[in-house]
């Protein structure tokens, strides 16, 4: 059996902020926090419920957020309150448990917020938190240029590949070493989205980080649309891939 803790507040300043917790029956557990999907701009934390409730099944607590959205928030408000959410899980989830392990992912829009987490440390240090710390990262489908929403607020056209440091891929390089990552990316994705994905992954291999631990996975599948599916046993497609993940990586 699994427990769902819906709408905790994160953060008392934005009404919004809310997460949903699913807990493992086991007491000792990892944790793995998830960003929605929604282009910045629409989405909700229930998108994580089908592959939460499989993971949460299969031992694995998942924190599932929302953070503030176009048109009330502007960049960076919403990887700001993707840190909060990180420094909230490492501060209250010993609450519900003993956690032995955090990894942080997202979905499309929060793919980007990921992939900032990890790559522009100033977001996780802010509140005292080292991206070393983190034990993984799986990054789905995001935008590792300047999102496209981002660009519509400085008045630029959504389809141009801007790389400045509102971009994850702005800061590859000014670490010595990430923790493992996982990138997944269906091979009918948005346009021009498996290709920025591969230079994310030739950038980093350029710059010599350890490829046995950062990988690609291609999904025969449209943008997103695995994350909450199932297979034919009817078990979660996205939590079978994140599990397996966080499993090698323990």
């Amino acid at each position: 059996m699994m427990q769902m803790i819906k709408d905790v507040l994160y953060d008392s300043l934005h009404h919004e902020n809310t997460l949903d917790i699913y807990l493992p029956q086991n007491k000792t557990f990892s944790v793995f926090i998830y960003f929605h999907g929604g282009g910045l701009d629409s989405g909700d934390k229930n998108e994580a419920k089908t592959f939460a409730e499989y993971l949460a099944q299969n031992g694995i607590a998942v924190v599932s957020s929302n953070y503030r959205l176009y048109p009330n928030a502007v960049y960076p408000d919403f990887i700001d309150d993707a840190a909060k959410t990180v420094a909230w899980t490492y501060k209250n989830i010993s609450k519900y448990g003993k956690c032995n392990k955090i990894f942080i992912g997202g979905s499309s829009a929060g793919g980007y917020l990921s992939m900032m987490l990890c790559f522009d440390e100033k977001y996780l240090s802010a509140y005292n938190i080292n991206q070393s710390e983190i034990c993984g990262f799986i990054h789905n489908a995001g935008q590792p240029t300047c999102h496209f929403r981002v660009l519509e607020e400085y008045n630029k056209d959504s389809k141009r590949i801007i790389v400045d440091e509102k971009a994850p891929l702005y800061y590859v390089g000014t670490a010595k070493k990430y923790p493992p990552m996982l990138f997944l990316i269906a091979d009918n994705d948005i346009e021009n989205r498996y290709e920025q994905t591969v230079l994310m992954m030739s950038t980093l291999k350029h710059f010599g980080y350890n490829m046995d631990k950062i990988n690609m996975k291609l999904i025969h599948s449209v943008h997103c649309e695995y994350v909450e599916k199932t297979d034919e046993n009817n078990e979660s497609i996205l939590g079978q891939i994140i599990l397996d993940f966080i499993l090698n990586n323990f």
